[in-house]
């Protein structure tokens, strides 16, 4: 993994369902996310993940089994850290704090919804476009403000 790409357009912010699809080997979607990944680390282009999605992959690997797989936490932290090392974190700052506010009274966001909005605010805050999801559905709201790719 590459922390960052010499070209914007070439920067893709991670959804946390694809990097848990990407870690757990037996995930339905493992190859197809890990062949993302690597052919977007081949080509140059940086990975952006935020401090919402360490706490969001945390969550979903020790809450229960992923497609039968049992995290320890220890487990759950190390594979965490290796996407960290590989991943250029972005802050959950201020202006993504106003930017997400923004967008939730634009697009009348509630609930849980809000945080794929946060994550969407994350990334205009920090100038970026391309969203890898696993639920790119939960994003459609948003395809004027940012770029939407499926891994299924």
């Amino acid at each position: 993994m590459v922390a960052e790409a010499s070209q914007p357009d070439e920067q893709y912010f991670l959804d946390t369902s694809v990097i848990v699809a990407a870690t757990v080997a037996v995930h339905p979607s493992y190859v197809v996310a890990g062949e993302f990944v690597d052919e977007a680390v081949g080509r140059g282009a940086g990975l952006n993940i935020s401090p919402q999605v360490c706490r969001e992959y945390l969550v979903v690997l020790t809450r229960q089994p992923v497609s039968g797989r049992v995290f320890t936490v220890d487990e759950a932290v190390s594979a965490l850290r290796v996407w960290q090392i590989g991943c250029r974190m972005l802050s959950d700052d201020e202006a993504v704090s106003s930017e997400c506010i923004g967008l939730v009274q634009r697009f009348g966001v509630q609930g849980k919804q809000v945080h794929d909005c946060n994550i969407v605010a994350t990334m205009k805050a920090h100038g970026l476009r391309k969203l890898a999801t696993r639920n790119a559905r939960d994003f459609r709201r948003y395809e004027g403000e940012i770029e939407v790719i499926a891994i299924e």
